[in-house]
C-alpha cells in the first residue's frame, strides 16, 4: 500500500514539474516594459519609472517631499535642516554662515489647522502675529503675490531692531500652510525705501515657493 501511494506521489510531482518546466519554456520571463512618462521634480529635473512595479523613484536632493503634509519642493541652496522652534513647524532651514556675512537667514515651515467653526483667512489673522509686538499684524500689512503656480497672502509681520520677517501664506481646504523668511543683522532695516526682498533668506523663500508642489 505504501508503495502503491508513493508511487502516486512520484507521478504527480514528475507531472507537476513537467509542466512547470513547459510553461518556462514556452513563456519565459519578459521584461516589464514601463511607461514612458516621467515625472518632474520640483527643481526641474525628471524622473522615469522604475522596478518591478512601475514607481517613480523618489526625487534626489535637492528635492525635498512632506508626505505628511502634501507638498514638495527644491531646498534652497546654502540652507541646511534646521531645528523647529515650535509645534506648528514641519520644516526648518537656516543659511550657512560666511566670513564676510552679517546676516542670519531662516526659513520656517509652519502648518495650521481651520477650526470647524473658521475660515482660512480667520486662521492667517489669529496666527500673523508680531514677533516684537505680540499683537496681531495691522490690515496694511497685508498683500499677495503668485510665486510659481500658487497664490499667496503675505503678511509684513516684523520689521524691528534689526530684524525682517515675512510669512507668506498658502491657504488650503483643511489647513493653512505658512513660509516665514527670516532676515536678523539687517543694518539697513529702517530705511523706508529698503525692499526685503534682497534679503538673502527672503529671496532665498521666493524662489523656494516658486518650485512648490502639491498644496
Amino acid at each position: 500500500m505504501k508503495s502503491l501511494l508513493l508511487g502516486i506521489l512520484v507521478i504527480v510531482l514528475a507531472g507537476f514539474g513537467g509542466l512547470v518546466y513547459r510553461n518556462a519554456v514556452e513563456h519565459p520571463l519578459q521584461p516589464i516594459a514601463c511607461p514612458l512618462d516621467a515625472l518632474v521634480c520640483p527643481d526641474g529635473t525628471a524622473v522615469s519609472r522604475t522596478g518591478p512595479s512601475c514607481a517613480f523613484p523618489a526625487c534626489p536632493p535637492p528635492n525635498v517631499s512632506l508626505a505628511d503634509v502634501g507638498i514638495a519642493f527644491a531646498a534652497p541652496p546654502g540652507f541646511v535642516e534646521a531645528q523647529f522652534p515650535d509645534a506648528a513647524s514641519v520644516a526648518a532651514y537656516a543659511l550657512l554662515p560666511t566670513a564676510s556675512s552679517t546676516n542670519n537667514a531662516l526659513i520656517i515651515v509652519r502648518r495650521y489647522a481651520i477650526a470647524a467653526s473658521s475660515t482660512p483667512l480667520a486662521t492667517i489673522r489669529e496666527t500673523a502675529i508680531g514677533g516684537a509686538s505680540g499683537l496681531p499684524a495691522s490690515v496694511t500689512a497685508y498683500s499677495s503675490t503668485v510665486l510659481g503656480v500658487h497664490r499667496f497672502t503675505v503678511v509684513a509681520l516684523e520689521r524691528f531692531e534689526g530684524v525682517v520677517d515675512t510669512a507668506y501664506y498658502l491657504a488650503r481646504t483643511a489647513d493653512v500652510l505658512r513660509f516665514d523668511a527670516i532676515d536678523t543683522g539687517v543694518l539697513d532695516w529702517m530705511d523706508p525705501t529698503f525692499e526685503p526682498s534682497s534679503l538673502p533668506a527672503h529671496a532665498a523663500l521666493r524662489k523656494f515657493l516658486s518650485t512648490l508642489q502639491g498644496g
